[in-house]
């Protein structure tokens, strides 16, 4: 209800009054008569009111518009990370449920979006608090094409059955339709690399990501050597390619590997605040300025800071970590990224971005370390294979490349890639011109969506290639998609399930020949 009507509701009991009381003037009764009268009156009005607002309460709650997060668990370790989850998505604003899984009826949903937090039990069956669910989803002839979803499945691989619960619901899921938001995550006795993959997803799913790592893990010190913006003059965001080289021993890597990096503010930021705390930047503490340790701190609002000692100051926890796709492979030498600046409402730069793409100095070093992405590693380099990917999503895709040139054996790729202009957008033109002339890119198709009137998306790149796609995929091919979540993502996904059907997507998935790398 618009604004206006809601104050003069609350008004409506002393219009009423005032009402009553007038006609009481004309009609003149004993003096007790009037009090009882206006008293009823008043009382029936606010009761009115009162009544009047209920709707609109359970409006606000209405479940059919929260985010639900059910959980599966029979010794407690998938709930504690499922109320976490709950936790960390109502902190970023978002109206979240938490329920058991056997709580939900699977043809009433109470949500669009589902996260499903679930363990296995004894010989892959599901726990007591999902058995219930999982019989009606197995029985029930079900269309769930609204429904979007994500399972994060907890396990130990000293079993035989790793997961199978988490990876049945999520099986049954896309049999009945439904979108996954992102591939499966499944946890290893609850692997720290893997719960903090499924933070920074919840991360994007609630666009807010200041939040603490559940597990945090020992980075390694590297040193950024190289930083050029890869698309000066563009509309977009400035885009700029990275390079880190490890101050120590070398670091293995796969390409579809993820580097996790330890972001910090702005040091001058650091100083100014202590200055505003009466405390002195430069002081040393275990041989470290004052100013550069709290800036790898989660620091909460000013008036916050005030009331903390120094100690409790130093005890704040560090900030959440940034994942990248990288786009080098070991042979390079070096870590490579490709890193878009992205700004805060306000303006101000995000944190992993304005760190690495700003504050941080050539010959810095950088908190980082490098988490293995087995879900996104290559096939073997005879499987013929298809990359599809927007934006920065160019970096997992160029890896693949990288790593494919490497091999002493040919092999076939074809890349569909978007971005805005040609002219400004088209990162790494040269070395993709020069895959293409030698052959390991048998393919090239580019989308930029701001080149014509009418915006063009690699999405509808990749539906105008139908027949090609599904005579590649009939000869053995794999399609990898790297990029965002939200629209690209998404959209091919679509795409895909209908150029190919629900059945055969869901093969080429079990087959490990369909793998997507979103954020």
């Amino acid at each position: 209800m618009p604004r206006p009507f809601q104050s003069v509701r609350r008004l409506s009991p002393l219009l009423g009054c005032l009402a009553v009381a007038a006609l009481l003037l004309w009609w003149q009764p004993p003096r007790e008569i009037s009090a009882a009268v206006v008293v009823l009156v008043y009382l029936a009005m606010s009761l009115y009111c009162w009544r009047g607002q209920l709707p609109r309460k359970a409006a606000s709650t209405d479940a059919t518009s929260a985010l639900v997060v059910t959980y599966a668990s029979q010794g407690g370790q998938a709930r504690l990370y499922a109320e976490r989850s709950a936790e960390q998505l109502r902190e970023a604003g978002l109206n979240v449920q938490l329920l058991p899984l056997n709580a939900l009826e699977p043809s009433r949903l109470p949500a669009r979006r589902i996260l499903f937090v679930v363990s296995t039990y004894g010989e892959g069956e599901a726990p007591d608090d999902g058995a219930r669910f999982e019989r009606r989803l197995s029985t029930a002839n079900l269309q769930l094409q609204d429904l979007e979803y994500a399972v994060l499945a907890f396990g130990d691989r000293q079993y035989r059955h790793f997961c199978a619960f988490g990876q049945r619901l999520d099986e049954r899921m896309r049999q009945c339709g439904a979108t996954p938001l992102f591939d499966r995550l499944e946890a290893d006795r609850a692997d720290p690399g893997v719960l903090r993959h499924w933070q920074q997803q919840l991360a994007h799913l609630s666009g807010n990501s200041d939040f603490s790592d559940w597990l945090p893990a020992p980075y390694r010190q590297w040193q950024l050597t190289e930083r050029r913006c890869l698309n000066p003059g563009s509309a977009g965001a400035p885009v700029h390619h990275l390079t880190l080289v490890p101050v120590n021993d070398q670091q293995r890597w796969r390409a579809g590997d993820i580097v996790e990096v330890g972001p910090q503010h702005e040091l001058a930021r650091m100083e100014r605040l202590l200055q505003q705390l009466g405390l002195d930047p430069q002081q040393r503490l275990d041989g470290q300025r004052l100013a550069s340790q709290l800036a790898g701190l989660r620091l909460p609002d000013l008036d916050v800071l005030r009331t903390l000692d120094l100690p409790a100051l130093l005890a704040l926890p560090p900030l959440p970590h940034r994942e990248y796709s990288i786009a080098s492979i070991p042979t390079d030498g070096a870590v490579q990224l490709v890193v878009r600046e992205a700004r805060h409402p306000d303006g101000t730069l995000g944190l992993g971005s304005g760190w690495l793409c700003r504050h941080a100095a050539i010959g810095e070093r950088i908190a980082l370390r490098i988490r293995s992405n087995p879900d996104f590693h290559g096939p073997s380099v005879d499987t013929p294979l298809i990359l599809i990917g927007n934006g920065t999503g160019i970096a997992g895709l160029r890896a693949h490349l990288r790593e494919r040139a490497a091999a002493p054996q040919g092999s076939r790729s074809w890349l569909l890639f978007g971005e805005r202009n040609a002219a400004h957008d088209f990162f790494f033109r040269d070395e993709l011109q020069h895959w293409l002339d030698s052959g390991l890119l048998e393919r090239l198709d580019l989308a930029f969506s701001r080149d014509q009137p009418e915006k063009r998306y690699v999405q509808q790149v990749l539906r105008d290639a139908a027949d090609d796609l599904r005579r590649w995929i009939d000869q053995g091919a794999a399609i990898y998609v790297c990029g965002s979540l939200e629209g690209m993502g998404q959209e091919v996904q679509q795409i895909l399930l209908g150029l190919l059907g629900q059945a055969r997507l869901e093969q080429l998935s079990e087959q490990g020949r369909y793998r997507r790398d979103l954020y």
